[in-house]
């Protein structure tokens, strides 16, 4: 049986609010199945569905209901205009960490002017975001990234190739493969793990089932992994040098506390996101 793209869109809406799931995926899913951009979407609304066609978007909106993200579905995600390859060894980039990211660049320009040479690692890269993001941004900037899993680093590193970021990459725990080289620092960068595991239980399946755990809890609190940072950023850090974390909402005075005890002369500042949470902390340090 034949649908026309608005019937088939139509469909989708209905079944995927009646399942209590983001009924607008349809048209992302439409655009992948057909690789249509959306203004030609929108002009060919009333086309006809090839049956191959149809039979692969009705998969695709069935995968979603059962709770696979979309963006794991069409294998991408943007971030900060760009496209990112994602798979479920990734967490899926989000529009906070954006603000991070514009964060960083703004008190670095503000720190060290604009045409410095500097020395960034972004730790927990997953999909690479963060690192590439601050590459192509900044290209002055020489960066390092890592994470503990091989997975997420293969990830990382075909996005870095694709979109053209000069990045090394190293596997490891937190700010371990670092302090190996004896290297130091201007700049350390974060969105690590950050959700107690006692908040799973409410929490979507979408993200609970499909991204990876390793990416998202941290303990009783979902401080376990700033914890840690305070014990090794003094072994990478250079003397004057900024940190970015990502945090999640409520968690900004306890990881501004941590920060500030153990750099006493630090410039700690807990950020707000678009939505008014407090979503970032930064530190400027000497």
């Amino acid at each position: 049986m034949s649908k026309k793209i608005y019937e088939a869109l139509n469909w989708a809406s209905s079944f995927l609010k009646a399942k209590q799931r983001d009924e607008n995926a349809g048209e992302l899913l439409m655009r992948h199945v057909t690789g249509m951009s959306r203004a030609t979407l929108f002009a060919e609304m009333r086309e006809e569905l090839s049956p191959e066609l149809l039979i692969a978007f009705e998969q695709a909106v069935r995968q979603h209901e059962q709770g696979i993200p979309v963006q794991y579905i069409i294998g991408t995600e943007e971030f900060y205009g760009r496209h990112f390859k994602v798979n479920p060894a990734v967490l899926i980039p989000r529009p906070e960490t954006e603000e991070l990211v514009y964060g960083a660049l703004e008190r670095l320009e503000k720190m060290f002017g604009k045409q410095v040479e500097l020395e960034l690692a972004d730790i927990g890269t997953g999909s690479g975001a963060i690192a590439i993001t601050m590459a192509l941004e900044n290209p002055k900037l020489q960066v390092t990234a890592t994470d503990v899993s091989a997975d997420a680093l293969a990830v990382a590193k075909q996005n870095a190739a694709d979109l053209g970021a000069d990045i090394e990459f190293k596997q490891g725990d937190l700010l371990e493969p670092l302090i190996v080289t004896g290297k130091k620092y201007d700049a350390i960068l974060s969105n690590p793990p950050y959700i107690p595991v006692s908040d799973q239980s409410w929490m979507s399946e979408v993200v609970t089932e499909h991204e990876p755990h390793l990416a998202l809890f941290a303990g009783d609190d979902g401080l376990d992994l700033y914890r840690r940072f305070m014990d090794e950023l003094p072994l990478v850090l250079k003397e004057k040098a900024l940190v970015g974390f990502e945090i999640g909402a409520g968690q900004g005075e306890a990881v501004s506390t941590l920060l500030q005890q153990v750099f006493p002369e630090a410039r700690v500042e807990v950020v707000n996101d678009i939505n008014g949470k407090d979503r970032m902390v930064f530190a400027e340090i000497g």
